[in-house]
């Protein structure tokens, strides 16, 4: 198996337990509102069209950015691996009061434990994570591209939620969370 089917492999697997797994949730007891979802789902997807769709029908537009040190590809599918295990914890922390969307659950909190303990957003920090891994294992423009313009999609909706979250949870408890705990880089100074 190669640096690149391995993954591919972790990816598809990610995808269908990820997928498989949305059942196990609460009702929604409050949606944000899906029209203003379209913004972020929109970067994120356009970003994924760039990074990968188009990447691959222009052949990465003929060329990497950089050579591929021997063992590096190895390196960044363990980089993968580690984001992608970073979302499962966090989403199995967070139990049945996840969500795709912007929503809050019956019964919902604050959870400051676990993962939710070094970042606010712990899911969005594994994802970029394993999709930059994926773009450095890549090593072309239109992925790079594709990948900061995902990135922009997620802190987008990542800054939604944080909102949301405060008005439905109280601005005073999530703020004070939010001055403890980093929105995406663990061990970087909080803001709120």
């Amino acid at each position: 198996m190669t640096p690149g089917t391995a993954m591919m492999t972790v990816w598809s697997v990610w995808m269908l337990s990820w997928i498989a797994a949305a059942p196990w949730s609460a009702r929604s007891a409050k949606r944000a509102g899906r029209g203003r979802e379209l913004a972020y789902r929109g970067l994120v997807f356009a970003g994924a069209v760039l990074a990968f769709a188009v990447d691959w029908a222009l052949g990465g537009l003929g060329y990497r950015l950089y050579p591929a040190p021997a063992g590096l590809g190895w390196i960044l599918v363990a980089l993968v691996v580690l984001g992608l295990l970073f979302t499962w914890w966090a989403r199995l922390h967070l139990g049945v009061m996840w969500s795709g969307g912007i929503d809050r659950k019956e019964h919902h909190r604050i959870v400051d434990t676990g993962p939710y303990r070094l970042v606010r957003h712990p899911i969005y920090t594994g994802v970029i994570l394993a999709i930059i891994g994926t773009a450095a294992a890549a090593r072309t423009p239109t992925v790079f591209a594709g990948v900061a313009v995902m990135v922009a999609g997620i802190v987008m909706k990542a800054r939604f939620e944080e909102k949301f979250l405060r008005d439905q949870l109280g601005r005073e408890a999530y703020d004070a969370y939010a001055l403890r705990v980093p929105m995406l880089v663990p061990f970087w100074p909080p803001a709120v």
